[in-house]
């Protein structure tokens, strides 16, 4: 079994800084919620996270289904609780991706793969609220 550890320093004010292996990340918040923007809130990270995981599976199950695509990305939108804790009670995730109408189905394998089978971050957040997917055909 796998584990991680990640060490997260403080930084002053709300910003934090975490070190995962060589690379550093700078959490912060708002001005308004005592930060200096000097850095992502930890919950849009998360959403960021979200569409990185789903998107490495795209690519590597795409690449292997040999699907030539191109203008890929993703829209993550979520909705959150209005009591504290405040957590995500909603979270879509948009996939927009140029490809051939002939591998559209293709994609829409790829898609549930990801979601259903491969990746974890989707596999944890759904845990916790209801996750949906679709995609936008360019």
């Amino acid at each position: 079994m796998d584990t991680y550890s990640i060490t997260t320093k403080h930084k002053g004010n709300m910003a934090f800084e975490a070190e995962i292996g060589h690379h550093k990340i700078v959490m912060d918040t708002m001005p308004a919620g005592g930060g200096e923007d000097s850095g992502p809130p930890p919950k849009k990270l998360l959403l960021g996270t979200l569409a990185t995981c789903t998107g490495m599976d795209m690519v590597s199950l795409l690449q292997k289904m040999r699907v030539n695509f191109s203008d890929f990305d993703m829209v993550t939108n979520a909705v959150l609780s209005e009591e504290h804790p405040k957590v995500f009670t909603h979270i879509e995730v948009v996939y927009r991706i140029k490809v051939e109408e002939r591998h559209r189905e293709k994609v829409e394998k790829a898609v549930a793969l990801s979601q259903e089978r491969y990746c974890g971050i989707s596999a944890m957040l759904r845990k916790n609220s209801p996750l949906d997917f679709r995609i936008e055909y360019l």
